[in-house]
């Protein structure tokens, strides 16, 4: 239950998926005005689907140079490990997965559990909001602020962490932390390895590997303790992603607020040892008990001095890399293609005001024609386009006069 001596321990980095000399897309952060368009039909499928089974006008300028296209189905997305005597729970709200067994307080059986767990992709969204502030009087002539969705929208990133959806191929690596590098190594706060200053490491002592952090956490006598894996996605220019969407609002003469935010769904994998106070800690009526009773007031500080943690383990999911040459790479699709995609589909949703995640249909719809009304009805397929036509007058009146503004 030590740590290993086998001197021929692999390397901490290591590549899960990348094939030796398979291609990837090479596109220059200064070639703004030359980004190729990607078509619809081209669309890797939403990442629920998979893990169950046109006036196309670019909104940036672009070429005839078609992007690479990734497939229209997923045949072997990678799924959650089964593990016989686990108590396991998964935050509906995050997706961060919490784990209890015995077996894997075996060191082989954790390692394992591990790299399996880092197989599957963090889930990122990129969500747009909308709201402004509206000032009512109640019925004591007394006024009251309250806030306003205008919209609410979020377009999924995971499919764009494959370059081949269909044989798992991305770029994604599982890594440990460095020596400088601040992390929970069995401790309750985060620390330095010993001897190592920020990035500068006195002796020049290699990392421990996977292997060997697994190996100290089984070997430690810890009452409660909890392995942990952190799944990220890298190389997202999320500011120059940000601004082009404030821009698409701002251009529909929208007034309100608006925020953008990357989110992260499934980011977070904690592995506890087999100990009563984990598995109650999971219990959701336990934890329902502790929150009325106020409880957890006492119960947070005790878990958190007792609990020792070895956060020591990433697995990075690179939407973009630079290349030998200096120059930006992507695995899949760059910024400006995912933005040339979707802008015409948010700018749509904006108008509507709708409040959802965009899938594959509101992207097809966006751009493609509208459908004619043909029921067999003059008089209903008449009041169906006088309707629509009062729709789309009033999406250019809020154009040139202005919405969603504060009153």
């Amino acid at each position: 239950m030590g740590k290993p001596q086998d001197s021929k321990l692999a390397a901490d980095a290591v590549s899960l998926h990348t094939n030796p000399g398979e291609s990837s897309r090479d596109y220059h952060d200064n070639d703004e005005f030359n980004t190729p368009e990607v078509a619809v039909d081209d669309l890797p499928p939403n990442y629920d689907d998979a893990f169950a089974s046109s006036e196309s006008a670019s909104l940036l300028p672009s070429t005839a140079t078609p992007a690479p296209a990734a497939p229209s189905t997923i045949s072997t997305i990678a799924k959650r490990p089964h593990v016989a005597d686990a108590t396991f729970m998964e935050d509906c709200n995050t997706g961060a997965q919490y784990w209890v067994s015995r077996t894997l307080e075996d060191p082989a059986r954790l390692e394992s559990h591990i790299r399996q767990l880092a197989d599957i992709p963090p889930r990122p969204y990129i969500k747009l909001t909308g709201t402004h502030t509206e000032t009512r009087r109640d019925n004591k002539d007394k006024t009251e602020k309250h806030t306003v969705t205008d919209f609410d929208i979020s377009i999924e990133l995971t499919p764009y962490l494959y370059s081949d959806a269909r044989y798992r191929r991305s770029w994604t690596e599982l890594r440990t932390v460095d020596n400088g590098e601040k992390a929970k190594r069995g401790t309750i706060l985060a620390k330095r390895a010993p001897g190592s200053s920020q990035s500068i490491e006195v002796g020049g002592v290699p990392k421990p590997t996977l292997k060997e952090w697994c190996h100290m956490y089984a070997a430690s006598h810890a009452g409660l303790k909890a392995f942990t894996l952190r799944r990220a996605m890298v190389g997202f220019d999320e500011e120059l992603v940000k601004q082009r969407l404030r821009t698409l609002v701002n251009d529909t003469n929208y007034r309100g607020h608006v925020r953008v935010d990357l989110v992260t769904r499934g980011s977070l994998v904690e592995c506890y040892n087999d100990a009563r106070i984990n598995r109650w800690r999971l219990t959701s009526w336990i934890q329902w008990l502790f929150m009325l009773t106020l409880m957890f007031v006492f119960s947070w500080p005790y878990l958190w001095l007792r609990t020792k943690r070895w956060e020591v383990a990433v697995a990075e999911w690179p939407y973009s890399r630079v290349a030998e040459d200096g120059s930006k790479e992507y695995v899949s699709i760059s910024e400006d293609q995912w933005y040339n995609l979707w802008g015409r589909a948010i700018c749509k949703a904006v108008l509507e005001k709708r409040q959802t995640e965009l899938g594959q249909s509101d992207l097809r719809r966006a751009h493609e024609a509208e459908p004619s009304f043909d029921t067999g009805n003059d008089t209903v397929d008449g009041a169906l386009g006088i309707f629509r036509a009062g729709i789309h007058a009033m999406n250019e009146v809020n154009r040139h006069l202005g919405w969603g503004g504060d009153c």
